[in-house]
């Protein structure tokens, strides 16, 4: 579900599509033409947030070699409940302890599954209400595709 914000930002992009914008377009320049139209400004109380989803940003993207030469995600989030409080942590592969990885780990797993989910939906739904000709197919088993990323290192 979108969230109050997110719908928010929704209509914006509509309006631009309705008052006839290029189409299709980056977010970048539907960002420009809605801060240069005022309908987005950022507030003080959305600094601290912006901060926190670039520092996740630059976590997710940091990556070391491990001692098999492996290239690997050292910084890993896992959504755990603080003194009854739901939140996201961040720990460091390298000294993080079994129990946080697991969660890191499944967590990830699931995001992967609603990712194909949601894939499947879609492309059914393409296939069913816009696409005359074959249906695009999905394969959705990517034990070959694992495999042949790993030959490829």
């Amino acid at each position: 579900m979108a969230s109050i914000y997110s719908k928010q930002l929704q209509g914006v992009v509509a309006q631009y599509r309705k008052l006839g914008r290029p189409w299709p377009a980056s977010a970048r320049d539907i960002a420009a033409w809605a801060i240069e139209n005022k309908l987005w400004a950022m507030r003080p109380a959305d600094i601290v947030n912006r901060c926190a989803d670039e520092l996740a940003r630059a976590m997710r993207e940091e990556y070391i070699v491990d001692p098999q030469g492996r290239t690997v995600r050292a910084k890993h989030a896992a959504k755990v409940k603080v003194n009854g409080e739901q939140m996201t942590l961040w720990d460091d592969i390298r000294t993080a302890d079994r129990d946080f990885m697991a969660i890191a780990f499944q967590q990830r797993r699931q995001q992967v599954v609603g990712d194909c989910r949601q894939l499947k939906v879609d492309v059914d739904s393409y296939n069913q209400n816009k696409n005359p000709g074959e249906p695009i197919q999905i394969v959705f088993d990517f034990t070959l595709d694992v495999l042949e990323a790993e030959a490829a290192v």
